[in-house]
């Protein structure tokens, strides 16, 4: 581990508050990767919650579909490490809803543009 780090915990080891404390010692804690790393994969859900706004032209169903796919992998992954992670669960869950939707947007698309050609 980094120096600046344990020096970091240390410090504020010192000041979380006591109904702060089981949060805090936690194995999947503010300690650990297991806690930020979900919170920095919120900007992929927000990402996505961004692109409803995209053209259905513009989707990438090869992006969209690994990015689904990744959700769901990775919500089943959450479920089964322990301690089990309901923070990574959580966004590997919506992750997948906002790709899925996606996906079906693509599709639907598609479809009306071969609707429009058979015309």
């Amino acid at each position: 581990m980094s120096k600046i780090y344990v020096k970091t915990i240390d410090a504020v080891d010192k000041v979380v508050p006591k109904p702060l404390r089981p949060l805090w010692m936690h194995p999947a804690g503010p300690k650990t990767i297991f806690f930020w790393a979900p919170i920095f994969k919120w900007g992929l859900v927000l990402a996505g919650l961004a692109d409803l706004n995209r053209p259905a032209e513009s989707i990438s169903k090869p992006q969209t579909f690994a990015l689904f796919a990744t959700g769901v992998i990775w919500s089943r992954y959450s479920m089964v490490i322990i301690p089990k992670n309901y923070s990574l669960f959580s966004v590997n869950v919506f992750v997948a809803g906002t790709q899925l939707y996606q996906l079906h947007r693509s599709f639907q698309y598609s479809r009306s543009l071969k609707q429009k050609s058979q015309l």
